[in-house]
C-alpha cells in the first residue's frame, strides 16, 4: 500500500504516460448554478485564473460564489496525456491536476483577490497532496494567463511563504507556471457540491492570513 501512495505521489516521465486521445471527453456546456457557458464565449475584459488546491470539488465552490466570478469549471492541466479521463488522472500517470478555472471580471475582483484566496484556503506545503488526498493531482498550483499574472503570483509565493514559517509550516511546495493545456473534467465533476450539497470537500486552510498590501500612491 505504502509503495503504490508512493508511485501515485511520483510524477511520471513524458515518454512514460498514458497515451490520451485525440478529441475531447463529455462534458457539460453550462455552469450548473449561474447557467454561463464554461466553454465561452467569456466577456470582452474578463481574466482566466487556473488553480490546484487539492480535490477540485470543494475549489469551485470557494470560487463560483465570490463577486465578479463570472463562471468557474473544473479540469485537469499540467500534465502529457491529452483529453484525459478521471480514471486515467487518478492512476498518477497522466501527470494532470485536478484544477478550478476561474473566469472573472478584474475591475470587481482583481487578480491579487483571488492569489490571496488561493494561499489561505489550502496548505501550500504537502507536496503531491493535499490532506488524506494523495497523488500527484491534488499538488497545489497556479496556472497564469498571462505574464503579469505570473509575476504576481510568484511575488506572493514570497510574502506567504515567510508568514508559512512563522506559523510552523514547511516550504512551499506550490507549481507556478505559465498555463498549459485545459482539459475540462466530465460533467459530473462540473459544480459538483450544488448537484451533492453533502458530498466530499477536503478544503482545509493553514490559518496563515497575509496582511493586505497598502495600495500604491
Amino acid at each position: 500500500m505504502l509503495s503504490f501512495l508512493r508511485n501515485k505521489a511520483r510524477m511520471p516521465e513524458p515518454g512514460n504516460t498514458l497515451p490520451g486521445r485525440n478529441t475531447p471527453i463529455a462534458t457539460s456546456a453550462h455552469h450548473h448554478v449561474n447557467g454561463n457557458p464554461l466553454k465561452g464565449p467569456f466577456p470582452s475584459g474578463h481574466d482566466q485564473a487556473l488553480f490546484g488546491m487539492g480535490c477540485f470539488w470543494g475549489v469551485e465552490r470557494l470560487f463560483w460564489g465570490l463577486e465578479g466570478v463570472w463562471v468557474t469549471s473544473v479540469g485537469y492541466t499540467g500534465g502529457h496525456t491529452p483529453n484525459p479521463t478521471y480514471e486515467e488522472v487518478c492512476t498518477g500517470q497522466t501527470g494532470h491536476n485536478e484544477v478550478t478555472q476561474i473566469v472573472f471580471d478584474p475591475a470587481v475582483i482583481p487578480y491579487p483577490s483571488l492569489l490571496r484566496v488561493f494561499w489561505e484556503s489550502h496548505d501550500p506545503t504537502q507536496g503531491m497532496r493535499q490532506g488524506n488526498d494523495v497523488g500527484t493531482q491534488y499538488r497545489s498550483g497556479i496556472y497564469c494567463s498571462t505574464e503579469h499574472h505570473l509575476q504576481l503570483a510568484t511575488a506572493s509565493r514570497v510574502q506567504y511563504a515567510a508568514q508559512l514559517r512563522a506559523a510552523g509550516l514547511g516550504d512551499i511546495t506550490t507549481e507556478i507556471q505559465m498555463a498549459p493545456d485545459y482539459y475540462l473534467a466530465e460533467d459530473y465533476h462540473q459544480q459538483y457540491l450544488a448537484k451533492v450539497p453533502g458530498g466530499y470537500c477536503s478544503m482545509r486552510g493553514t490559518g496563515v492570513v497575509c496582511p493586505p498590501e497598502e495600495p500604491a500612491p
